[in-house]
């Protein structure tokens, strides 16, 4: 299980996280889903859904500033069985340095199957995605899910949004949503969506 760095407290950790977020968000709102990164109550109710069998990897999709990363080693993810895709460089950098023994990519995840190493496609148990997918015309929607499916089939995946509806519209992907959790404590106010193909 990989922890922060000692030598700084969790309040000062917490106030550098947001400072960087929102620095990248008034560089480029479209990358960023929020300006701010995502609260305990969030984080929480994410862990309680991503699941992953001993032989498999979560992948997580927009880590940020590695709020959430760092929740689901905290509940108990093996720092190993975790790989996250940022494509911002800074933001990258900050990950390599903050969890160790996490696999950091620097990327676009529209790119998955070309990153993610090929024997880890269809081990995949769960992708958490925090890239603001809404913000995006339906085409380069579609090349997020798409890419998600190359890795992970069947497997779906789970999107934090801010949207008090599905941020995704699900016909025009041939998908189906379900809404896993919701908290007001966030904010904003956020919900936890599983998509999956629909039959």
């Amino acid at each position: 299980m990989a922890d922060a760095p000692r030598s700084s407290s969790p309040r000062r950790r917490n106030g550098a996280n947001a400072a960087m977020f929102f620095r990248r968000w008034l560089a480029n709102p479209l990358q960023m889903g929020s300006i701010v990164p995502s609260s305990g109550a969030l984080c929480a109710r994410i862990v309680r859904h991503a699941r992953c069998a001993p032989d498999e990897i979560i992948v997580e999709l927009g880590a940020g500033t590695g709020v959430i990363s760092r929740a689901l080693l905290d509940g108990g993810l093996a720092p190993e069985r975790l790989m996250v895709v940022e494509i911002v460089p800074d933001m990258a950098g900050h990950l390599r340095r903050t969890l160790p023994g996490v696999t950091v990519i620097e990327g676009d995840a529209r790119e998955l199957p070309a990153l993610i190493p090929e024997h880890w496609h269809g081990r995949v148990g769960a992708v958490v995605c925090g890239i603001p997918l809404v913000l995006l015309p339906k085409a380069e929607q579609a090349k997020f899910i798409n890419a998600i499916e190359a890795i992970a089939p069947g497997r779906g995946f789970l999107h934090y949004s801010y949207c008090a509806t599905s941020p995704l519209p699900t016909r025009a992907h041939g998908l189906t949503a379900k809404r896993e959790a919701w908290t007001p404590l966030n904010f904003p106010p956020a919900s936890v969506w599983r998509y999956t193909r629909s039959p």
